[in-house]
């Protein structure tokens, strides 16, 4: 198995690039499935996730490629309307799936997802949308099975209690083609939605958002594939970040959409970094010692993002003081903390609330990324530790970060993957 062998102490300075959105390219490619004729994604970044995704097309009938970092996909003549569950189990997201297969085939056969575990996370609600746009659904023996009566969706109102993404997402990819007028209220604004919206706009749909947040679909018959190029990845981005105001260092990252980093870059600013921004980039040079964050709140978008909360408690594991973090999305986002005590972090969790006390220095120690995200913590913990770190079970890391141990070298850390 794979490892990262990190020595800590090394400031990064120099340009970082950023790729594109691991949580638009994956409902972008299911997507692709309702669309005649070829689709093409760019700045779509080389993940296990993204390639499970081309392995659920080809299975499903369709012919899909990366080349770099342009992903083709033609779906034509899909043939396949059920996903194995060695294909489902490979990542969570694969439940986007369910809505464009059902509106493609008129049916669709898939198993609960897999994934990292960070607590229930309930697909009742994709279930709940696609039910009430016209589909028949049945759960049998770990397996879901939808079918739509007259071969397509209607038009409904869609209420969502929780502006749940992936919910959201699974509305839209049904709502698209189906007969008559979709509104989805409760919706997630996350910018993955916009991206995922202007996506199918550009295929032929009709997708418009209210000032109350409120979506409303009027359906089409049919979509045809586009070019499109993803959004940049503000999680990926947050990371970079908070590598660089670890090690105190200078980075200038780059494609970013600073709207999009609007709750994370305050937290950043109040630990005692300057940040620049231009149309395009952002500059983040960090002090030598960070201060506390008071209190971070996770929140659904525009709120602080859930998956950029590990890396930022990482962060402030070496900061002055005492930083609060709250998570109100998942139940167990704190797996890795427990890693991260074997680098010497002073770090107390009780449910939902992590207190970090920072520490003058960590200590280097072999750990196990937990998560995706928690793995993120970890290597941002161990680029500020003392000696050696062995970070193990990249497949979590893997599943969320092109080439993350190349792209910190680059930046100047002492990083290596064997």
């Amino acid at each position: 198995m794979s490892q990262l062998h990190i020595t800590g102490g090394r400031r990064l300075g120099g340009a970082i690039p950023i790729h594109g959105a691991k949580n638009s390219v994956l409902p972008l490619l299911a997507a692709t499935l309702l669309c005649h004729g070829e689709s093409e994604l760019h700045a779509c970044p080389r993940l296990s996730d993204v390639d499970a995704s081309l392995c659920i097309l080809r299975h499903l009938g369709c012919r899909a490629t990366q080349q770099d970092d342009v992903v083709t996909v033609c779906a034509d003549t899909p043939d396949q309307w059920d996903i194995p569950d060695k294909l489902m189990r490979r990542m969570r997201s694969s439940i986007v799936f369910f809505g464009a297969m059902t509106a493609r085939l008129g049916q669709a056969q898939l198993s609960f997802p897999g994934g990292c575990e960070l607590g229930p996370r309930p697909i009742d609600l994709h279930i709940a949308a696609l039910k009430r746009l016209g589909a028949i659904i049945e759960e049998s023996h770990g397996q879901l099975h939808s079918r739509l009566p007259d071969g397509r969706f209607h038009g409904a109102t869609v209420s969502l209690p929780f502006p749940s993404v992936g919910a959201t997402e699974n509305a839209l990819l049904a709502a698209v083609t189906a007969e008559g007028t979709t509104t989805i209220t409760g919706a997630a604004r996350e910018p993955e939605i916009r991206d995922l919206a202007d996506f199918l706009n550009r295929c032929g749909g009709r997708i418009t958002f209210g000032d109350d947040g409120a979506i409303t679909i009027e359906g089409v018959p049919r979509l045809y594939g586009c070019a499109h190029t993803v959004i940049p990845d503000r999680i990926e981005t947050a990371t970079y970040l908070a590598a660089t105001a670890v090690t105190g260092g200078t980075t200038l990252l780059s494609p970013v959409v600073p709207a999009h980093l609007s709750a994370v870059l305050p937290i950043l600013e109040e630990a005692g970094c300057r940040v620049q921004l231009w149309e395009r980039e952002l500059l983040l040079s960090a002090p030598a010692r960070l201060r506390r964050v008071k209190l971070v709140r996770t929140m659904p978008y525009p709120g602080f993002p859930t998956d950029a909360a590990a890396p930022l408690l990482a962060m402030s594991c070496v900061a002055d003081g005492v930083s609060v973090f709250v998570e109100t999305i998942f139940e167990s986002r704190y797996k890795y903390v427990d890693e991260l005590r074997r680098l010497g972090a002073h770090v107390k969790t009780e449910g939902r609330i992590a207190v970090a006390e920072g520490v003058p220095h960590l200590q280097g120690a072999a750990v196990d990324c937990t998560d995706l995200r928690g793995g993120a913590a970890l290597v941002v913990a161990a680029l500020a530790a003392e000696g050696e770190s062995t970070i193990g079970r990249l497949c979590h890391l893997d599943r969320g970060y092109e080439s993350l141990d190349a792209v910190l070298q680059a930046a100047g850390a002492q990083i290596e993957r064997n």
